[in-house]
């Protein structure tokens, strides 16, 4: 009720000086004097004064604030753990980069199978017999796409 009461008075107060500045001959401004005086006036009877007023002084209004920023900070905590994951940088640094590198090469006509893929004893052959090999391989891809090309 007061708070209606108020905003009453606010919207004569600006009527009052929008007809002395309209008696002035300053029309343009009285007529946006007038408009801003009326805004008051139209909310009270509209309600939103009343809901507004209602919001700022209920104790309970205020708790559901505080239990919705609770909320917000429990979000954000949890996505800063997840994010962390309980990983190393290191860890995860590998991980980008196994994610990076596909299984397939982008022009390859089958997959290429990396070093320890291959199950049983050519696991336990020596380093340089599986550099040799690596090698190889890339010569063998090179080669089997020049006859694919038929060069």
């Amino acid at each position: 009720m007061l708070a209606e009461t108020i905003c009453s008075a606010v919207s004569a107060a600006g009527l009052g000086i929008a007809a002395v500045t309209a008696y002035r001959k300053r029309f343009l401004t009285a007529t946006r004097l007038a408009a801003y005086s009326l805004v008051p006036v139209g909310l009270v009877l509209t309600g939103v004064v009343e809901w507004a007023a209602g919001i700022a002084f209920k104790p309970s209004v205020w708790i559901g604030f505080g239990v919705l920023g609770l909320s917000w900070l429990l979000f954000m905590t949890t996505r800063a753990v997840e994010r962390r994951g309980g990983t190393t940088r290191a860890e995860r640094k590998a991980a980008r980069a196994a994610g990076r590198n596909g299984a397939v090469a982008p022009a390859a006509s089958a997959p290429s199978l990396g070093a320890g893929a291959a199950p049983g004893p050519t696991a336990a052959k020596p380093k340089r017999k599986q550099e040799s090999a690596a090698a190889g391989d890339d010569f063998g891809d090179i080669e089997a796409i020049l006859k694919k090309h038929g060069i």
